[in-house]
């Protein structure tokens, strides 16, 4: 009788260790074939090649190619819906940011959840974006900005690179706190409202570093403030924005999401591997010529960071009663 009630449980323990077993196994293993990081962005901007070196890194670190899959369109909604409805296999991974956390307040008719229907496995940067205008704007910094806007009601266009856009929020969260009304002109793309800002067609961008540094330094663009809680090293003379409103901070961002169903060793797997990658000094001068720093971190920490910024972005559109374009 005892004999045989030791056998049962030690079957019982094996039966219940077999799942963290193969847990383990299953970590060890993946990936056994190349994974896919999709980019809901065209090749060539920014956003992409941030994806691209993320996937250098990872590819290394991993054993498996992990390759570039550009899916553009619908500010990024048709690469994040093709990932959420994707087998969460851990073998397709989503680049998500910014546009992802504002469209799911922006848009009504998503057939798709990026809160729920995506699993936030690691964040990987966050840049700060830069306030510009053009040379012969009468403001030399952000507090003449904000007096000649009160004083000179209807005269002020900000070009954004869509409605919704990054830039688009940063300067309605900007208009708002400093209770300034000022147009939005949306264009397709943030490139060519800064061809228009230099032409002097409007007056403000709320612009990625990427787009705007190399204006400022050659005098063709006036940097007024950063939208960081802090100075940004690619341009250390700039103030903050925050300095003068105290509060401000709009940045972008970009980490790595996967289906929600994607098992967690998996996912911690992604994480530890991401983090390492991101620990290397040429990765981060890589970052930093875009403005960037990089955003390390657990997924937990990745996931609280994309709860805030949907409530935060939700209360700027909601407040500015912002609809899609």
């Amino acid at each position: 009788m005892n004999l045989a009630r030791r056998g049962l449980l030690r079957l019982g323990a094996a039966a219940a260790l077999s799942p963290a077993i193969a847990r383990v196994a299953r970590a060890e293993s993946y990936p056994v074939r190349p994974v896919h990081l999709i980019v809901p962005v065209p090749p060539g901007g920014t956003f992409d090649i941030v994806g691209r070196l993320v996937a250098a890194a990872l590819s290394e670190r991993l054993g498996q190619q992990v390759v570039v899959d550009n899916r553009a369109g619908a500010d990024t909604a048709i690469g994040t819906a093709f990932v959420a409805h994707t087998a969460p296999d851990g073998y397709t991974l989503l680049l998500s940011g910014s546009p992802a956390a504002i469209n799911e307040m922006l848009y009504n008719n998503l057939d798709f959840s990026f809160a729920k229907d995506l699993a936030p496995v690691a964040g990987v940067e966050r840049a700060p974006g830069v306030m510009v205008v053009n040379p012969s704007f009468p403001a030399g910094n952000v507090e003449e900005f904000i007096a000649y806007a009160k004083a000179n009601p209807g005269k002020i266009n900000q070009g954004t690179g869509g409605v919704g856009s990054t830039g688009d929020v940063a300067g309605e969260l900007f208009a708002g706190m400093a209770k300034l009304k000022i147009a939005h002109v949306p264009y397709r793309g943030e490139a060519p409202a800064v061809t228009d800002l230099i032409a002097g067609q409007i007056q403000v961008v709320f612009s990625t570093p990427g787009s705007v540094v190399s204006f400022v330094k050659a005098g063709t663009l006036r940097a007024l403030g950063v939208t960081s809680a802090k100075r940004m090293e690619a341009l250390p003379d700039v103030p903050a924005i925050a300095d003068t409103l105290p509060g401000y901070e709009a940045v972008s961002w970009a980490g790595i999401s996967a289906p929600a169903a994607t098992p967690k060793d998996i996912v911690a797997k992604l994480n530890r591997e991401t983090n390492a990658a991101l620990a290397d000094a040429k990765l981060q001068g890589r970052l930093a010529e875009f403005g960037a720093a990089v955003m390390a971190g657990s997924p937990n920490d990745f996931g609280e960071f994309i709860a805030a910024e949907i409530e935060k972005w939700g209360k700027v559109i909601k407040s500015a009663n912002m609809k899609p374009g």
